[in-house]
């Protein structure tokens, strides 16, 4: 059901959509309504191709949380949410890939080095019905985390879950500490749910976030790469509509989840 919602509500969809639709009443004489679709459809095609809309789509996103500094001088382990791996592609030429992702691995791998007795944790298995059950995603993270350098007894890898809310769910009978303060490592646009599905499971995470895809003011300019300012505006207007259906359904408590005031002596 979500794959099928999201197919009418990608912005590029919904172009394609409004083109179509403008298209047949234009076919059929209908001109005011074919206005009605292909003027507007036109104008944010336009928009899409010429300049970087998406940054103002996913950056107040990215900009939510940040990573702490200084560091904390301990935590109990280091959690990886899955999503930066390339599973079609990796099962499909039988070598692991990195997807959109991958610099979740980097920054696990950061963390890894700055706490080197502390656990990894990967969480994550396949959205898509056409890859699930194939225990491809958590053998791949483990093949690409011991590649980076991690040590294998350190890994503790959950490949059940679909989705974010699955991703802590699922994670918490295993984590080592159940109490514990653990990093969480996603993409900084992805972070602000995340934070909050941890919070309404009363896990103690801290945000690491990676895979910023915004550009700041002073590098932004009309530079029409279409594929480019898709990559902001697609996955950043799919967070905003997965904050909004995660706050409905009781996944978290907030519909954006901002960061807590730091308590003396927390870090």
């Amino acid at each position: 059901m979500s794959k099928l919602a999201w197919a009418l509500l990608s912005p590029i969809n919904l172009i394609l959509i409004f083109a179509m639709l403008g298209t047949l009443f234009l076919i059929k004489n209908r001109l005011r309504l074919a206005k009605f679709f292909l003027i507007p459809t036109s104008i944010a095609a336009l928009t899409v191709w010429i300049y970087p809309i998406g940054d103002f789509v996913i950056q107040p996103l990215e900009k939510r949380f940040e990573t702490p500094k200084p560091l904390p001088s301990h935590i109990d382990g280091i959690i990886i949410l899955g999503g930066g791996e390339d599973l079609q592609r990796s099962l499909s030429w039988n070598r692991p890939e990195l997807g959109s992702g991958g610099d979740r691995y980097i920054g696990a791998k950061e963390l890894a080095n700055h706490y080197p007795t502390a656990p990894v944790i990967f969480t994550g298995g396949s959205g898509s019905v056409q890859l699930q059950n194939t225990q491809g995603e958590g053998s791949l993270a483990k093949k690409l985390l011991t590649v980076l350098g991690i040590a294998p007894q350190r890994l503790i890898i959950e490949s059940k879950s679909r989705n974010t809310y699955e991703n802590f769910k699922f994670t918490t009978p295993l984590l080592p500490t159940p109490n514990g303060r653990y990093f969480v490592v996603t993409s900084a646009f992805h972070m602000p749910r995340a934070i909050g599905i941890a919070r309404k499971l009363d896990i103690d995470v801290i945000p690491y976030p990676v895979d910023y895809r915004s550009s700041h003011a002073d590098y932004r300019g009309f530079d029409f790469d279409t594929a480019g300012h898709l990559e902001t505006i697609e996955p950043g207007w799919k967070e905003w509509i997965g904050l909004t259906v995660y706050y409905w359904t009781g996944k978290t408590s907030d519909w954006f989840p901002a960061p807590k005031t730091t308590r003396p002596g927390q870090n």
